[in-house]
C-alpha cells in the first residue's frame, strides 16, 4: 500500500468486497459492464478502484433506474450501480455496519446479520396476542424522500473517518440515469438497489423513529423491516395519540405519514369481544394478512378464533403471475421431470416462507400449481384431452409413485385438512379449487 496516498484503504478489504458482490451476483450498471465482463479482467479493475479511492479522485458513476411491479400493482423504482461502485460500497459497508449494528434494536428486522423477515412476521404474531391494537404505518415514498443533511448528520455522529463521509455524500448524489440515457440529479433520498443504501436507511429511521419511540411511547412495540413497520399499542386511545404523535415526528424529519394507507386496526379473537363491530380487523405485513381465523384449541371442544397471519392475497396473485411466466409449462417438449428441475427452487422458497404460519392456507393455493401441470399435460399428451378427471387421476398417480418429483407435493400430501375418510381425488381438487377461486376473484387458472 502507497504511502503517498492520502487514505489509507487496505486492498485486502477491496478484493473482500468484490467476493462479496460476486457471490450476490445482480446485473450490469450504467457501464453495462456484467460481473462474467468484470471477472475477466478483475485484478485490472480492483487496483484502479483501490488507486481512486485511496487518492480520493473515485467519484461514483450515474445508478441505472429500473422500474419492477409490486405486489400491490404499480412499479417500484430500483437503483442499479456498476459492479465497481457496488465494490466500493461493500468496502465501506464492511466498516461501517459493526459500529452502527449495536445500536439498532431488537426489533429492528431489515436487512441485518441474523435477522429475517419471518423473525419479524413471527414476533408480530405474538404481540397480537398481547396487545390489542395496531397502527399499521405507511411512509409516503421513503427511500425516495430520506433528507441528506439530516441522514449525515446521524452518519457524522458514528463515523469520524474523513474517506468514508467523502463517499458516502457522493453516492447519495449520485445521478440516476434512465434508460434513454437521461440523468436526474439527486438532492434526497437512497436508491433502492445499492449496497449501503440499506444501512444508511435503518441509522435514519433508527433515529427518526425506533429511538423515538422507545422515548416517547415506551408502553408502544414498534416491529420494523425496513420501511415496513406495525405498531403495536394497547388500547386504541393510546394508538390514536401515537399516531398523531409519530405524524408529526416523521413531518420535522423530512418524510411523511401516508394518511390514506396508515390504518388503526383491532385484533379481534374470542376472547376480545369490547370492540367486536369495530371495522378494520386486518393488516398485511411482510407478504402475510393478519386477521380473525379458525384455530385448534387441542380439546374436544373444538375450535376458537384467534388473530393468526397467512399468506396474502396480494403475494398469491405474485406467484400466480410468476407462474404464468414459466417457460417450462408452456413447452410440451419438456418432460415433467425437466419442469420439476426448473420450477422446484422457487416453489421450495416459497414454501418455505409463506408456509411457515397457517399452512392450510398456502395449501389450498399450491393446488393452483397441480391445475396448470394438468393444463400442460392436456397439451402434451392426445389421450387426456378427452374427459376432466382423466389427466386428474393421471398426475395423481405420478405424485403417489414419485411423492417428492415436486416440492409442493410433499406440503400437498402432509397431514390433510380436511376430514380423515376424504382422500384426495378429484372431487376433492375441485372442491378446494373453488373455494380458493371464490376467495382469490380474478386468478388465472
Amino acid at each position: 500500500m502507497s504511502e503517498t496516498k492520502p487514505f489509507s484503504i487496505s486492498r485486502r478489504l477491496v478484493m473482500a468486497g468484490y467476493q462479496k458482490v460476486k457471490s450476490n451476483r445482480g446485473g450490469a450498471g450504467v457501464d453495462e459492464v456484467s460481473m462474467g465482463e468484470f471477472d475477466k479482467g478483475y485484478r485490472n479493475h480492483l487496483y484502479k478502484l483501490w488507486n481512486r479511492m485511496s487518492s480520493g479522485s473515485y467519484i461514483p458513476p450515474a445508478v441505472k433506474l429500473i422500474e419492477i411491479p409490486k405486489k400491490g400493482g404499480g412499479l417500484r423504482p430500483l437503483g442499479i450501480p456498476t459492479i465497481a461502485d457496488r465494490i466500493a460500497q461493500s468496502v465501506v459497508r464492511g466498516l461501517l455496519e459493526p459500529t452502527l449494528e449495536p445500536l439498532f434494536v431488537k426489533d429492528s428486522y431489515g436487512y441485518r446479520p441474523g435477522k429475517s423477515a419471518k423473525q419479524a412476521v413471527e414476533r408480530v404474531r405474538q404481540l397480537c396476542w398481547q396487545q390489542s391494537w395496531v397502527i399499521d404505518l405507511d411512509i409516503k415514498g421513503f427511500f425516495d424522500n430520506i433528507p441528506h443533511d439530516l441522514l449525515m448528520k446521524a452518519v457524522r455522529r458514528h463515523c469520524q473517518t474523513k474517506w468514508i463521509l467523502l463517499y458516502i455524500e457522493r453516492w447519495l448524489t449520485a445521478p440516476l440515469q434512465l434508460s434513454d440515457g437521461t440523468q436526474i440529479a439527486r438532492t434526497k433520498g437512497v436508491p433502492q438497489g445499492s449496497v449501503i443504501g440499506p444501512l444508511l436507511a435503518n441509522l435514519y429511521l433508527h433515529y427518526t423513529m425506533d429511538k423515538w419511540l422507545n422515548i416517547e411511547h415506551p408502553q408502544c412495540t414498534l416491529v420494523r423491516y425496513a420501511d415496513d413497520a406495525i405498531i403495536m399499542c394497547k388500547s386504541q386511545k393510546e394508538s390514536q395519540t401515537v399516531m398523531k404523535s409519530l405524524e408529526k415526528r416523521l413531518t420535522d424529519c423530512g418524510l411523511e405519514m401516508h394518511a390514506s394507507k396508515t390504518k388503526l386496526v383491532f385484533c379481534k379473537d374470542s376472547n376480545r369481544k369490547s370492540y367486536k363491530d369495530y371495522p378494520t380487523i386486518s393488516f398485511d405485513f411482510l407478504g402475510f394478512t393478519f386477521r380473525p381465523r379458525q384455530a385448534q384449541n387441542g380439546r374436544k371442544d373444538g375450535s376458537f378464533t384467534n388473530f393468526l397471519p397467512a399468506v396474502s392475497t396480494k403475494a398469491m396473485k405474485a406467484m400466480n403471475e410468476k407462474m404464468k411466466k414459466w417457460g417450462a409449462l408452456g413447452k410440451t417438449t419438456n418432460t415433467l421431470q425437466e419442469i420439476a428441475v426448473e420450477i422446484n427452487p422457487i416453489i421450495r422458497g416459497w414454501i418455505n416462507y409463506y408456509g411457515t404460519f397457517y399452512k392450510t392456507k398456502m395449501k389450498e393455493f399450491m393446488h393452483l400449481l397441480n391445475v396448470k401441470l394438468e393444463a400442460w399435460a392436456r397439451r402434451k399428451y392426445k389421450r387426456l384431452r378427452t374427459g376432466g378427471m382423466k389427466t386428474v387421476r393421471w398426475l395423481h398417480q405420478i405424485s403417489v409413485r414419485r411423492p417428492k418429483m415436486f416440492a409442493h407435493w410433499e406440503l400437498l400430501n402432509s397431514k390433510p385438512t380436511v376430514g380423515k375418510s376424504e382422500r384426495y381425488n378429484g372431487r376433492l381438487l375441485r372442491t378446494v379449487l373453488t373455494e380458493s377461486q371464490a376467495a382469490m376473484p380474478g386468478f388465472t387458472y
